[in-house]
């Protein structure tokens, strides 16, 4: 458990796993308490969602289950930890690409 802060922001955390829908939602759920441990997961669950949707794209035109089954695996897995480390107030990237989306979506505060 981290502190009241991130008891304060968990609610939004969570949300934010939940598809890009959730993600939008979370983010204007934010904006009045400005809390960045929600800012932290709003990033890191839009990079899943968003790699989700391009590389469900580029794997759809390999027509092979092996490729798509290690895709959503590979999804599923870095979503489970994602909301996992939401619900435990815990502020760690998802792995492989957790820092990235730190980077790449950090005008989201």
């Amino acid at each position: 458990m981290e502190s009241d802060y991130a008891k304060q922001g968990k609610t939004a955390a969570v949300v934010a796993y939940l598809t890009l829908i959730g993600t939008i939602i979370a983010f204007f759920m934010n904006q009045e308490d400005k809390n960045t441990f929600a800012y932290f997961h709003i990033r890191q669950a839009l990079g899943i969602n968003i790699g989700f949707y391009l590389l469900g794209a580029l794997v759809s035109i390999f027509d092979s289950w092996l490729i798509s089954s290690s895709f959503y695996v590979f999804i599923f897995v870095i979503w489970f930890y994602g909301i996992i480390t939401a619900v435990r107030e815990e502020q760690k990237t998802v792995p492989l690409v957790g820092k990235q989306f730190q980077q790449w979506f950090s005008s989201i505060k």
